[in-house]
């Protein structure tokens, strides 16, 4: 039997996963780091609002006391906050998966 090489995974009777499977591996992995990205961006948001605004609550879309504006600038920096969490743990998440086994679990230059 030939050496394992490091950072491979191995499947039932030793033998070495395709790239493929192991990228169908990465799909609940990335799952779960998404989940918690959105934690963590929820909690961020709140944190800047009260900071930002000085106030413990975020304009909802459908509160009568909130102006246009209010509404607005705050699901702007929503979005901007959940969509640069998102990419940065997304990216960390598929950076360590690519470490641990060697196949980059998203599009390349050859997929």
């Amino acid at each position: 039997m030939a050496p394992r090489a490091a950072g491979a995974l191995f499947g039932p009777a030793g033998r070495r996963l395709l790239p493929g499977q192991m990228k169908l591996l990465y799909k609940p992995i990335g799952l779960l780091v998404s989940v918690l990205g959105g934690m963590i961006a929820g909690a961020l948001f709140k944190r800047l609002w009260r900071a930002v605004a000085r106030e413990g609550d975020t304009p909802d879309a459908k509160d009568r006391e909130r102006s246009w504006g209010e509404v607005i600038a705050a699901a702007a920096a929503q979005g901007a906050v959940f969509g640069g969490v998102k990419a940065l743990i997304d990216r960390a998440g598929a950076t360590g998966f690519f470490r641990a086994t060697g196949v980059w679990p998203g599009k390349t230059g050859s997929t």
